[in-house]
């Protein structure tokens, strides 16, 4: 435990106590976790399962966590911290909020925070934050080719969305009538509610059973062990300074190979800390590839989270021992009112990739070569004569997984700082007005290696209508990178007009088309990864020039 905590608890902890006490915090965020997708209205939440929920004690310190979006949950605390400064907290309220400038992260990404009283004492809060796949903005899906902030949708500074226990219709009716699908948004709102209603009771339900003084006795053991579990697995770690770059493809619009840099440090003896500092990062650019300071400091958190084991409690401990340096005005905290749509879903997996890089230089035994590096945001919109309704559809596709130390990399799998699942076919086809031509594994995506990376995905979809289609990838030009083997497959997708004809198009892209259409997304594959260099996988990545690692300085 940190020597400038205010609570004191001993190093020796009640190692059941612990274990019993992370199930029950963690379960009151699962149970969130569930009243959301059974009670959400879009397929984005329902079926893609795009959302997160926490809990907080009532200093706002992280308590636990549902297993959902590790860029939502890293986010989380920091937003919570600005919330707490700004906000006046009363029993039955809930505020909305999804504000860059307050800890947000995109603008798609609504957090509902609701504060919870037991005999008039402010326990904590739980949050729920859901990815809403229309907030109005330039183009449908709210992820477009954006140059400034209030291109991207509606923007919530914190407003109180439950006053008192009532929905407040008028904050409701806003929103709805600055998005496509206004529907969608009332019933995703309601949803969100609902989970902030149920993780109330539960922590209640908490106290009421242990009473206050153990429960908070329990919150911050578990806090502290899990920050000394945290230090602990840092010792695995040479102590040392390590440094790695990586590049984005582009902004979109005219910046490209964007430099994210990294100098991390481990250092401190037995209080063992770990910094990521990016001095050194590309300015901020104009297009929406720009990352918050709270995406950031959740990519770093997400990778130091990886190297602990499983069984650790997920909370504010696990953050002690961690500093981030994103230096303002930087594509990694960019300033107000720089564009965001693309930084939490696409800068945020190329901070992991870079992070990963560098200690991949303190641990080749236990760092994976690169994954696919992106989410490959597809949002496609348009007018729906069925149904007689605008709809908005948006999906993240899985790619390759890197190849680790302990096998061959998955194929066609969501990883690092996306948790979400596809959209089923068949739900698709019925929400939508569109059609699925193919879904398959893109065979030999993967890069080789003695564990080869995992391959990506083929998702080919007709227009069934004309259509807006936005794309926001990444990993087209700079292909996943190997460890000491061969990179993976860059991605790429087509159009295929009406008439047969094939227009190649680049990473970022929006524009009209007619419907019969067809939309075909070829997603990267994973680097490969070897323990030495073998002489095959250096001719075949020096072809791409991944070959070269930083050294620890």
């Amino acid at each position: 435990m940190s020597d400038d905590s205010d609570d004191t608890v001993a190093l020796s902890f009640d190692p059941a106590q612990v274990e019993v006490w992370r199930h029950l915090l963690a379960s009151v965020a699962e149970e969130m976790g569930v009243a959301l997708e059974r009670t959400a209205y879009s397929p984005n939440i329902k079926e893609r399962f795009d959302h997160s929920c926490a809990l907080f004690d009532a200093e706002g310190r992280l308590l636990a966590q549902a297993a959902h979006i590790p860029v939502h949950l890293g986010a989380m605390p920091l937003m919570l911290a600005t919330l707490r400064a700004h906000v006046p907290w009363h029993p039955g309220d809930m505020w909305l909020c999804n504000d860059p400038r307050y800890g947000g992260t995109h603008l798609p990404d609504l957090t509902l925070v609701a504060p919870v009283f037991h005999d008039g004492e402010l326990l904590g809060f739980v949050a729920s934050r859901a990815h809403h796949a229309d907030i109005g903005g330039m183009a449908p899906g709210s992820l477009p080719l954006s140059t400034e902030l209030c291109q991207e949708g509606l923007i919530l500074p914190p407003v109180r969305l439950v006053c008192a226990g009532q929905v407040q219709e008028d904050i409701v009716q806003i929103l709805c009538a600055n998005s496509r699908t206004p529907a969608e948004r009332r019933g995703d709102l309601a949803a969100q509610v609902a989970a902030n209603e149920t993780g109330t009771r539960r922590l209640r339900a908490l106290v009421e059973r242990y009473g206050r003084d153990e429960f908070r006795r329990r919150t911050v053991e578990n806090i502290a062990y899990a920050a000394e579990a945290v230090r602990r697995a840092l010792h695995a770690l040479p102590e040392g300074v390590y440094a790695a770059r990586d590049f984005l493809d582009d902004d979109g619009l005219d910046a490209r190979d964007i430099l994210i840099a990294v100098t991390v440090t481990v250092d401190g003896g037995m209080k063992r800390r770990i910094t990521f500092d990016f001095t050194g990062s590309a300015p901020q650019v104009r297009g929406p590839l720009n990352a918050t300071e709270a995406i950031t400091r959740s990519a770093c958190y997400y990778v130091v989270r990886c190297l602990v084991p499983q069984e650790v409690p997920t909370n504010a401990g696990c953050f002690e021992p961690i500093t981030v340096v994103a230096p303002e005005g930087t594509v990694v905290n960019a300033r107000f009112p720089a564009a965001v749509a693309g930084g939490n879903v696409e800068t945020s997996q190329r901070i992991v990739d870079v992070v990963l890089r560098a200690l991949a230089l303190a641990a080749p035994d236990r760092v994976p070569a690169a994954s696919q590096g992106t989410m490959n945001n597809v949002t496609i919109g348009g007018y729906d004569p069925v149904h007689r309704r605008s709809f908005a559809y948006y999906e993240t596709l899985g790619g390759g997984a890197g190849g680790a130390p302990a096998g061959d990399g998955a194929h066609a799998i969501h990883t690092h700082m996306t948790n979400t699942r596809n959209t089923p076919v068949e739900t698709l086809e019925s929400h939508y007005p569109l059609r699925v031509r193919a879904y398959r594994i893109a065979d030999g995506t993967g890069g080789a290696g003695v564990h080869r990376g995992g391959d990506g995905l083929v998702r080919e979809i007709e227009l069934l209508v004309p259509c807006t289609i936005s794309l926001l990838t990444e990993r087209r030009r700079h292909p996943p990178y190997g460890l000491n083997a061969a990179p993976g497959a860059p991605g790429k997708q087509w159009l295929t007009w009406p008439d047969g004809t094939r227009q190649d198009l680049p990473g970022k892209w929006s524009g009209y088309c007619p419907a019969h259409t067809v939309l075909t997304v070829q997603t990267p594959g994973g680097g490969g990864w070897s323990p030495v260099m073998q002489a095959d996988s250096v001719d075949a990545a020096a072809e791409t020039g991944e070959t070269e690692e930083c050294p620890a300085r």
